[in-house]
């Protein structure tokens, strides 16, 4: 018995290699991925979101420390933070051409913030289920990360901001302190909180386990509110 695909699967079957660089075999999996609640309430992608979410998380998780052996818990939190935030996720989504494969009833530019990413997700997810992790990891990494992510300018960004930010106050002629304070009661176990502020103001509020840490935090959520690109 012979089996001919449809109009609508071969366009999508396509979109799918483009996006994760191999021809699906179950179409069908990949349009319950582009399905927003908006269609169907009780049977969405936020399932396959879910799971995609976590295969993600774990596959970037894994290169970065295959990448960088050296670095501490603290650079690679940061560095993996910055690939899966919703924000990069959904620029990605956008950039693939999402926008004409999501099934939603309308695009509502505050009530959808997240679709791109989400869809995105969850046709991560879908890989998973149809070609088990290994190959999802590879392809995930070979057709998203490295075409969509200039590590080098990360991790130089994430070292920065300490910086980037002391420099736009003096260039702007305003003062600048960190108040820095241990959180943590553990003699064993430091964390320290500083406040970032501008002209008496707080600004920001970071985290680390030092010092350091704790002020690049602050000036990280600092530059992205001022957006000091």
């Amino acid at each position: 018995m012979i089996f001919f695909e449809s109009k609508e699967n071969k366009e999508l079957i396509r979109a799918i290699q483009f996006i994760l660089g191999y021809k699906t075999k179950k179409p069908e999996l990949f349009k319950l991925a582009l399905l927003h609640k908006s269609i169907k309430s009780d049977e969405s992608n936020e399932r396959l979101e879910f799971l995609g979410d976590a295969i993600l998380g774990l596959i970037v998780a894994k290169h970065l420390f295959k990448l960088y052996p050296f670095k501490d818990e603290g650079f690679l939190t940061k560095i993996r933070s910055k690939i899966v935030s919703r924000d990069s996720l959904n620029d990605i989504g956008r950039r693939m051409g999402l926008k004409k494969l999501i099934n939603v009833k309308r695009f509502k530019s505050k009530s959808y913030d997240s679709i791109y990413g989400d869809a995105l997700e969850a046709i991560i997810g879908a890989c998973y289920l149809e070609k088990g992790f290994d190959f999802c990891e590879k392809n995930v990494i070979k057709s998203i990360i490295l075409p969509y992510f200039d590590l080098e300018k990360l991790t130089t960004q994430t070292h920065n901001f300490k910086s980037k930010i002391l420099e736009w106050a003096q260039k702007e002629k305003i003062s600048i302190n960190f108040i820095v304070e241990k959180t943590s009661k553990s003699s064993r176990l430091s964390e320290f909180k500083s406040i970032l502020k501008i002209d008496g103001k707080n600004v920001s509020t970071g985290y680390g386990k030092s010092k350091k840490n704790a002020e690049k935090d602050a000036s990280r959520i600092a530059c992205e509110k001022l957006q000091l690109s």
